[in-house]
């Protein structure tokens, strides 16, 4: 693994991942997110320099951890990206891949608003943002699960374990935190998770799992 460390090298990576109109939206939505910034704080602002390496980037190395025959399988199963907020890691992995389905959520009005607004000028159909809180959204078989700086590990798996089967990629970005959170697990947990080290930050990870039947029914209360 080659570790990104300036925005040449980022921007490479995510053009590497994608076809020339995808970049093209990528590189847009850059923008628009830059813009953005100056009316609402959706990125540090010391990181808008280095807004591909520190973001960009991050986000759309979950791809490389999603295999493109899981894309094609995924047909009406969504990617769920939780808590948005700028659209990190979602809305540049729907701007990268416009025949996945996406689902943002993002219960914060003002971020809503703009991540409604951004899908459109984007022209990304395949995209769709919820803006409610995560229990408040109708349950639908997920693809993959994503979330980035939304919760503690465990309070993810509580709280999405319903929009989860069998064969749903759980891609969950910790930062540094990501070995200390899986060991925090309980053991029928902890087995079916592992780290993956980050593209961009040698200190961080990203938490890759599945969950079998047995471990989605005790999280959510034995319904299936």
């Amino acid at each position: 693994m080659t570790l990104l460390t300036n925005e040449q090298q980022a921007r490479d990576y995510v053009a590497s991942l994608c076809d020339a109109p995808a970049m093209a939206r990528v590189e847009r939505f850059a923008g628009l997110l830059l813009t953005e910034n100056t009316n609402q704080n959706l990125i540090a602002k010391p990181t808008e320099s280095i807004i591909w390496q520190r973001h960009i980037a991050d986000s759309a190395q979950l791809l490389a951890h999603v295999s493109r025959e899981t894309e094609v399988k995924s047909g009406d199963r969504p990617w769920l990206d939780l808590g948005s907020g700028p659209g990190l890691p979602g809305l540049v992995v729907a701007a990268m891949r416009a025949d996945m389905p996406v689902v943002l959520v993002e219960s914060r009005r003002k971020r809503f608003e703009w991540l409604e607004k951004t899908v459109g000028e984007l022209g990304l159909s395949n995209c769709r943002v919820e803006g409610s809180r995560l229990e408040l959204v109708a349950t639908v078989p997920a693809g993959v699960i994503s979330a980035r700086a939304f919760a503690p590990l465990r309070r993810i798996l509580d709280l999405s374990a319903r929009f989860s089967t069998t064969d749903t990629v759980w891609l969950l970005p910790k930062g540094r935190s990501a070995a200390q959170e899986v060991d925090e697990l309980p053991k029928r947990l902890k087995q079916l998770f592992h780290v993956e080290q980050s593209v961009t930050d040698a200190e961080a990870g990203i938490v890759v799992g599945h969950l079998t039947r047995t471990a989605l029914a005790r999280l959510d209360g034995g319904k299936r």
